[in-house]
């Protein structure tokens, strides 16, 4: 008997030790997907996790965008910050502010035992997420582009060329006014984000400055500029289409993508990465580039949408995990596949090759469109992109005042002078001047 009971002891103590030895490191990744872009990341966790048995990707929802930024700034105070993070394109200031809580993702990349080749992804992606040396401080996760989609049946309904989507904002208003007044739906524009599409990319497309030294690339200390004349100009025409009931407004993030898929609005801006959901509900959509203004643009947009921070303060075997993990997102397959399911643009050029050879655009057309929008053009001091230690902060005061000038309450110049002068005040006082 005692033979027995030493028999069974060793054998699962032989059992948890083997467990013990094969049990997967965990390395939680804190994220704002929703809707179809959250199950592609729960595919691509679960793809990664059952292809090795050494690391486990645990995708874990945070709420919006700012959300998750908060939830990791607390987190890291609290000392139990996730090991990856993704941080929306207006908060890489913030981190890039912080480098002592981050580890740069081309450090471990390295340290995994991968050489981050910076030629081999796109350079405009690559370059807002990387330091002045070229040090690559994030992984592109999904990146974007804002596009125009429009409804072809509410087109046709309202007697426009349902195959030739308005290209200046001056045809976008028109068409919208007459969507509205023919009846096809009970609102004919609306925007998502109206901070980053109609004001930081409308900087960069239309090629005027939103701000000094590079719209803040080039120095944290920046005086805004988006007060100037052609800012009022389109704003006022927002302003307009807002008392009309022609422009309806969503809200302050991508709230707005609703008004366009339950066929209340018939144009909507919004960002390349919100095609999964327009693509679910069946609708009769098209694309078009992001709309302009004659004798200004169109010159390039800046990469929006989010990519992956580091956290310091975290083991080895954790670092050497998301060295996997990155690695494991930068595959050709991967890329391509991201980008076709998704909307958000391919981080690599294979990738992006890959998906042109396969004859992916000519089968979708205007899938490409966020693409040749980002890379047509060289970037210009004005189309570099926009990097403030406190975008998020700028941003919900530039909110503050579109919303009271929708509501009647101020015309734009008197918004965006007023935005401009809290939003400088926020930047001194961020940068301790």
């Amino acid at each position: 008997m005692k033979r027995l009971y030493a028999s069974i002891f060793a054998t699962a103590a032989a059992a948890l030790m083997s467990s013990t030895a094969y049990a997967a490191t965990e390395i939680q990744w804190w994220h704002a997907m929703t809707g179809a872009n959250n199950e592609v990341v729960d595919n691509l966790a679960k793809e990664f996790n059952e292809g090795q048995k050494d690391y486990k990707i645990v995708p874990v929802f945070k709420g919006t965008y700012p959300e998750t930024l908060n939830a990791g700034i607390a987190a890291f105070r609290a000392k139990q910050p996730p090991a990856i993070i993704q941080v929306f394109d207006a908060g890489s200031g913030v981190m890039m502010g912080a480098q002592g809580a981050i580890k740069p993702a081309a450090d471990v990349l390295k340290a995994g035992g991968y050489t981050f080749d910076k030629s081999k992804y796109l350079a405009g992606i690559v370059a807002y997420y990387s330091k002045p040396d070229g040090t690559m401080l994030s992984f592109p996760y999904n990146s974007s582009s804002p596009i125009l989609y429009y409804n072809k049946d509410t087109f046709k309904k309202a007697g426009l060329d349902a195959e030739n989507p308005p290209k200046t904002w001056p045809e976008v208003f028109e068409a919208a006014r007459k969507i509205k007044s023919s009846g096809a739906s009970a609102c004919g524009f609306t925007s998502t984000w109206l901070t980053w599409i109609q004001t930081e990319n409308f900087a960069a497309w239309n090629n005027v400055s939103y701000g000094s030294n590079e719209n803040g690339l080039g120095s944290t200390d920046v005086k805004l500029a988006f007060n100037a004349p052609l800012f009022v100009e389109h704003f006022q025409a927002i302003a307009d289409l807002a008392k009309e009931g022609v422009f309806r407004y969503g809200g302050r993030t991508s709230e707005a993508k609703q008004l366009f898929m339950s066929g209340e609005c018939g144009i909507l801006t919004e960002s390349s990465g919100g095609l999964g959901d327009i693509v679910k509900t069946g609708m009769n959509y098209g694309i078009g580039q992001l709309p302009y203004y004659e004798g200004h643009g169109p010159q390039n947009t800046i990469p929006g949408g989010a990519s992956l921070w580091i956290f310091g303060g975290k083991s080895d075997a954790e670092y050497k995990g998301v060295a996997e993990f990155f690695n494991f997102l930068s595959q050709t397959k991967i890329q391509a596949r991201l980008h076709q399911v998704s909307g958000y643009m391919p981080v690599t050029i294979a990738a992006y090759d890959e998906t042109k050879k396969s004859g992916f655009y000519d089968k979708n057309p205007g899938r490409e469109t966020p693409l040749l929008q980002m890379m047509g053009k060289p970037p210009t001091e004005n189309s570099k992109g926009v990097r403030l230690v406190n975008l998020p902060q700028v941003r919900d005061i530039m909110n503050e005042e579109f919303e009271s000038m929708l509501a009647g309450k101020q015309d734009a110049k008197a918004a965006l002078d007023k935005a401009v002068e809290r939003g400088n005040a926020a930047i001194q006082q961020a940068i301790g001047k």
